[in-house]
């Protein structure tokens, strides 16, 4: 698998990313989706990846710096056909990596709470995120739930 900084531009990363924005929507109150829209993927804050297995789009994810200890995992989406395949994973490991060569102290991350969600909450608990208050510009809200790991050890 190659994953590799990308941008929104081709149509199968849009039509990936819409499916993931659609899908929130399924189970989110629209007040409550904190997906990140097109123009705000393509913000100087953000750095988008892309994971490719055989030339097809398996997955994306982004980091979003927050401030110069603290980046935030935003828009993590494996395709429909990669499901179940360890994208997630791998896309997360290497996330994790990128973070700390960064020299980011904390990543931090918002899912949802209904139980489609399930299989995200135990990926980030698989990898020793733990369960935190919101942060940055997040309110307490029953649809959401927030992990922090520290990237410092």
């Amino acid at each position: 698998m190659e994953i590799r900084i990308d941008n929104i531009e081709s149509a199968v990363v849009k039509k990936l990313l819409q499916e993931h924005h659609d899908d929130m929507l399924k189970h989110s109150p629209v007040e409550s989706v904190h997906a990140l829209d097109f123009s705000s993927l393509r913000e100087a804050s953000i750095t988008f990846y892309t994971a490719w297995d055989n030339g097809q789009l398996a997955g994306c994810a982004a980091l979003n710096k927050l401030d110069d200890k603290q980046v935030e995992l935003k828009s993590m989406k494996t395709s429909t056909s990669f499901l179940r395949r360890g994208v997630a994973a791998k896309l997360l490991s290497y996330l994790l990596i990128e973070a700390q060569k960064k020299g980011y102290e904390k990543i931090s991350l918002e899912t949802g709470t209904a139980d489609v969600f399930v299989p995200a909450q135990k990926l980030y608990k698989r990898f020793e995120f733990t369960s935190c208050p919101p942060f940055s510009d997040y309110q307490e809200d029953p649809y959401s739930m927030f992990f922090t790991k520290d990237l410092t050890n």
